[in-house]
């Protein structure tokens, strides 16, 4: 045959492909509706674990590479589980018409709320400098009044203190809750809220503002002292699967401090080092590795994201310096033992390494 109706023949499959996932996708969108008026769970896992071994049993009795099938499902599930998800929100959401102010709104995660509050049925207010002229959008959130059910504070870290505060100081009668990436910050704003009486819960999302699907995705409520509030809070992520973590707001700083401030500094040491080591980054490319590759994969994205953010997380966090310290330390260690030829003494080190992290797997 020739290429072209080699092509040819390959355009046409790949046209019935896209028609057997559109119809895959229907039956799905069905499945999905009988769960809801059933009131059965969005994620079946014992039935996701059927479905992809069956694949990847297909797939190598057609000679076809099971990792190739199993991505392929796993993207189609995720894409249904998406769908499914939202039209959960917005069938039991909670806002039947109640009233939300998301303050700091016109930033990433801001958007990310008043865009999941829109799913659930709320008439929801903006207040942020940078938001678009409408409305439902004042440059000040004392501009919008308090009579809402739900006020979030989206604002950075730097500033939530003094608005938490401000807010304690008048008469809020619905549901407060931040959505900082550490509390200890935030602790005088939280505690003046509670002290007063009002509804005060404390929320972070371990999840960026791209994110469609809350499965598998962590959603952590920090303890305020208002229990009734944090339940409230909870209530409002009832109908999306992300998974519920309760913590104590100094336990919170100090895990943050490894899982955001130890991962960042990681990766801003890596491209800084690179950055000063005189090598040319084409040049680096063209000789790119697996390990490399997925490294630069992940300092790529922290070296695009918000920097005045990151110095946040890194210098109001009061544990922060404890991981930095232990970075600074094992890469002095990983020198050393370089430097000597200590192979035995290198060896150890990594089967340690290997040992914790087989603890997470």
């Amino acid at each position: 045959m020739s290429l072209d109706h080699l092509r040819q023949q390959l355009s046409d499959l790949d046209r019935r492909l896209i028609d057997l996932v559109a119809e895959r996708q229907r039956i799905v969108a069905e499945i999905g509706r009988d769960k809801l008026s059933t009131g059965r769970a969005t994620r079946d896992f014992a039935r996701e674990k059927v479905v992809l071994e069956s694949v990847r049993e297909r797939a190598a009795s057609l000679d076809l590479d099971p990792d190739v099938a199993e991505d392929l499902l796993r993207t189609l599930i995720r894409s249904s589980l998406t769908t499914q998800e939202h039209d959960r929100v917005a069938a039991e959401g909670h806002g039947d018409g109640r009233r939300a102010l998301v303050i700091g709104g016109g930033g990433k995660m801001g958007g990310w709320f008043v865009d999941f509050f829109a799913q659930q049925g709320f008439a929801t207010t903006i207040a942020d400098p940078a938001a678009p002229a409408g409305a439902r959008c004042v440059a000040q959130w004392q501009d919008a009044g308090l009579d809402f059910d739900v006020i979030v504070v989206a604002t950075p870290l730097a500033i939530s203190d003094h608005i938490l505060a401000a807010l304690a100081a008048e008469k809020p009668t619905g549901l407060i809750f931040d959505i900082g990436s550490l509390k200890t910050p935030l602790k005088a704003g939280i505690k003046a809220l509670a002290d007063a009486g009002w509804r005060v819960a404390s929320l972070h999302p371990m999840f960026g503002p791209g994110t469609e699907l809350l499965s598998g995705r962590h959603l952590v409520f920090v303890d305020t002292g208002c229990p009734d509030a944090t339940a409230d809070a909870k209530e409002l992520f009832s109908a999306t699967m992300v998974e519920k973590l309760d913590m104590g707001l100094d336990e919170h700083d100090r895990m943050i401090a490894y899982v955001l401030g130890l991962s960042h500094a990681l990766n801003i040491a890596f491209f800084t080092a690179l950055a000063d080591s005189g090598e040319a980054a084409p040049q680096l490319a063209g000789l790119s590795s697996t390990t490399f590759d997925a490294q630069m994969l992940v300092s790529t994205a922290v070296a695009s994201d918000n920097p005045h953010l990151y110095f946040e997380i890194q210098h109001l966090n009061e544990y922060g310096l404890e991981p930095l310290d232990a970075l600074r330390e094992s890469i002095d260690s990983i020198r050393s033992l370089v430097a000597d030829g200590d192979e035995d003494s290198f060896v150890k080190l990594m089967r340690r390494g290997q040992e914790y992290l087989r603890q997470r797997r």
